[in-house]
């Protein structure tokens, strides 16, 4: 019984690793990937980050990673913190297509990260990174 736990997680993974490896587009479409950044707004539990801010750290540090193209959104989120007491925060959202090949890309976008975290005093940023089927 104890092996068959230890294998039903190693199994599942397997079986998403092998649906994900049987991506099929449809006619018109590429197989890419697809990130997604939020990034948070507040600095030290208050509104820190303005929109001038934000448009500043794209200009600087997203668009010359991304020359190609990105898109920002506006979102907000909320969490429950510590003393349990609910958190909710602005947050830009940036989503970029990128090549089926991630390589060079999961770089960047750990550097653009990392960037945002410490310009404006973040724990994190949290990414969202899947393959999709794309068209233009």
């Amino acid at each position: 019984m104890r092996n068959a736990l230890v294998l039903l997680p190693l199994m599942l993974v397997a079986s998403c690793a092998s649906l994900e490896s049987r991506l099929t587009c449809a006619a018109g479409e590429e197989p890419m990937r697809t990130a997604q950044l939020f990034f948070g707004q507040n600095i030290g539990g208050k509104p820190g980050v303005s929109d001038a801010d934000f448009r500043k750290f794209t200009d600087e540090v997203l668009t010359p990673r991304f020359p190609e193209g990105l898109t920002v959104l506006d979102g907000g989120g909320q969490w429950t913190g510590a003393e349990n007491k609910l958190i909710r925060e602005a947050a830009k959202i940036v989503v970029l297509v990128l090549p089926a090949t991630h390589g060079e890309n999961r770089r960047k976008l750990g550097e653009v990260r990392q960037a945002y975290v410490e310009r404006f005093h973040q724990d994190s940023v949290m990414m969202i990174s899947q393959r999709a089927c794309v068209s233009f």
